[in-house]
């Protein structure tokens, strides 16, 4: 199996978490409870959140590590070779004995919108000691990718050794759990859709896509009470709002605006998004600059099916932003 071994340097970003085999099915429409619908084609893909992760930077030209489990079985094997071909540095990542790589059973309508079931499999493995064995792949990192596919004790003890290290720790907060509070203090960025951001803030209610930034200052003093300095709220083809306690003050509350495309599958858009913001993170951009430029390269993800395979490069993403 090739590795891809990263150069040292303070650019790089280490992503910690699952991998997935998707199994795609397309159809017209999603369907009811009890319903059963005929299928237009269905695929097989590597995909996961973290491996996506991963991949969007590393198709971005990021010096990328990636920090995961995955069974000794043939998805194992397409997921490690997909990673590996966009320049991600797999040798962190562990084969499972006894245990098969974890799957995603994903619909996808004609509008593009899908539905998702995950079963974790070698997943629901990864463990503290995974991370203490891969403790030197922390040392010079710029960004840590997390996100709750894995077990929270993972999460967590990742997010303390890159807050050792001196990376940049952000936190996808997707599938949505509670957090403890020690793992939010670890995590520099929060990266949530709105619904998502309103649980986290125990039902508060989130300024609607057309609201002002003035309607967001109550959002930011609440991540900040809860010991997050920063966040990133997507919205859906609505965009995004930046959230940065840190940025200076005309800064700290800046909208972004949707790229519009004709979307065709927007099965982990949100993971190339997550991609985009931590390669342009680690390249030196602030929040909001780099939220700007991952809002480009989700937008184009979408227009493709699939998820790794749909994720574009840094001239396509360039491309599209003089376009």
């Amino acid at each position: 199996m090739p590795n891809q071994t990263p150069s040292q340097g303070s650019s790089r970003i280490v992503v910690l978490g699952s991998l997935n085999a998707d199994l795609t099915i397309y159809t017209q429409r999603l369907p009811e409870p009890g319903e059963t619908l005929h299928g237009e084609g269905f695929t097989v893909n590597p995909g996961g959140k973290s491996a996506n992760q991963a991949v969007a930077a590393g198709k971005l030209g990021a010096n990328v590590s990636l920090i995961g489990a995955v069974g000794q079985d043939a998805n194992g094997t397409m997921l490690l070779e997909s990673c590996a071909a966009a320049n991600v540095d797999v040798s962190h990542v562990r084969r499972a004995e006894n245990v098969e790589t974890g799957v995603a059973v994903v619909t996808v309508d004609a509008q593009g919108e899908n539905s998702i079931v995950i079963s974790a499999g070698a997943n629901g493995t990864l463990a503290p000691s995974d991370v203490e064995a891969a403790h030197a792949v922390f040392e010079g990192a710029a960004v840590l990718c997390l996100c709750l596919e894995v077990e929270q004790a993972t999460v967590e003890a990742a997010a303390m050794a890159g807050r050792d290290a001196g990376a940049r720790v952000l936190l996808n907060l997707s599938p949505y759990a509670p957090i403890a509070a020690s793992l939010a203090g670890a995590c520099d960025v929060l990266l949530v859709n709105a619904h998502e951001a309103s649980q986290f803030l125990d039902g508060a209610p989130i300024p609607t896509p057309d609201a002002s930034l003035a309607d967001w200052e109550p959002v930011l003093g609440h991540l900040v009470a809860r010991g997050l300095p920063s966040a990133v709220v997507t919205l859906g083809a609505q965009g995004s709002v930046v959230l940065d306690s840190n940025a200076s003050a005309g800064e700290r509350i800046v909208r972004i605006n949707p790229t519009r495309v004709d979307a065709v599958d927007t099965t982990g858009a949100g993971d190339a998004f997550t991609g985009g913001l931590a390669a342009r993170l680690a390249a030196g951009d602030s929040l909001a600059e780099a939220a700007a430029f991952a809002s480009v390269g989700a937008a184009l993800a979408a227009t493709k099916k699939g998820t790794q395979a749909a994720y574009p490069d840094a001239e396509a993403v360039a491309r599209k932003r003089n376009g």
